[in-house]
C-alpha cells in the first residue's frame, strides 16, 4: 500500500499501479447497480454531473470539468480524482476512505456530513466553500491548498495536518479540532480563533493568532 506522511500522520493513498490491476475506461460514473469498480474516466466537459447513491472503487478520475455538480451519499474508495474542476459542488451525507485529490478546484463547494478517512487533498483550491459537519475518521491531510474565505462549522477535523495552506480570512465556526495541526501556515488571518482549542502550532504562530484575534476582536492598536 502507498502511504504519504505529513507531519505526524500517514495518509495511504490508493496504489493504481499495483501488479494485476487492470482499469477499464468508462463513459459515465453513474451505474444502475450502484457501483463502479476498477476504472478509468475523464477529459470531458460536462454542463452537469449528478450522482446519488453510487459507490466509486478503485479508479482514476482526470480532467473532469463541469459547471454544476451534486454529488449526495456518493462513496469512494481507492479513488484518485485529477486536475478536474467540480466547480461550487454540493457533496453531502457520503464516506470518502484511500481517496487523493490532486491539483483540483472545488471552489464554492458545499461539503456536509463528509467522512474522511485516508484523505489527501493535494494543491486544491476550496475557495469560498463551505464545510459542515465535515469529520475525519483517520488521517486526513490537506497540503498546498487555498481556502480563501471557506468556513468550516461543526466539523471534527481531529489529528488533521494543514500544510502549508493558504488560510486567508478562514473561518472555524465551533466544532472539534483536537491536535489538528496547523504547523507552518501562515494563521493571521483566520477567523474564530477561540475555536481553536489544542491545535498544534509553532512557538512563530503565537503572533499569527494573536494578530488574528486582534483583527477578529476589531481592537485598535495604537498610542493615542
Amino acid at each position: 500500500m502507498a502511504s504519504r506522511t505529513f507531519g505526524h500522520i500517514a495518509v495511504t493513498t490508493p496504489d493504481l499501479e499495483e501488479p494485476g490491476l487492470y482499469l477499464s475506461a468508462v463513459a459515465t460514473l453513474d451505474s444502475p447497480r450502484g457501483t463502479v469498480q476498477d476504472f478509468t474516466y475523464g477529459d470531458v466537459d460536462l454542463r452537469s454531473l449528478t450522482l446519488t447513491g453510487i459507490r466509486l472503487i478503485t479508479g482514476r478520475v482526470t480532467g473532469v470539468r463541469a459547471k454544476q455538480v451534486e454529488f449526495e451519499a456518493l462513496n469512494l474508495h481507492g479513488v484518485e480524482i485529477i486536475s478536474s474542476d467540480l466547480g461550487s459542488v454540493r457533496w453531502s451525507e457520503s464516506k470518502l476512505s484511500r481517496v487523493h485529490f490532486r491539483d483540483c478546484k472545488l471552489m464554492g463547494a458545499a461539503l456536509d456530513g463528509v467522512v474522511l478517512d485516508d484523505v489527501l487533498f493535494e494543491k486544491c483550491r476550496f475557495d469560498y466553500a463551505t464545510f459542515e459537519k465535515v469529520r475525519a475518521t483517520g488521517p486526513v491531510a490537506l497540503a498546498g491548498c487555498a481556502f480563501t474565505e471557506a468556513t468550516f462549522t461543526d466539523c471534527d477535523l481531529s489529528d488533521a495536518v494543514f500544510s502549508d495552506c493558504g488560510l486567508k480570512l478562514t473561518e472555524f465556526v465551533g466544532g472539534r479540532y483536537r491536535d489538528t495541526d496547523l504547523r507552518g501556515n501562515d494563521l493571521s488571518q483566520i477567523r474564530g480563533v477561540a475555536n481553536l482549542a489544542r491545535v498544534r502550532i509553532d512557538q512563530g504562530q503565537q503572533t499569527d493568532l494573536a494578530q488574528a484575534l486582534v483583527n477578529e476582536l476589531g481592537i485598535a492598536v495604537g498610542d493615542d
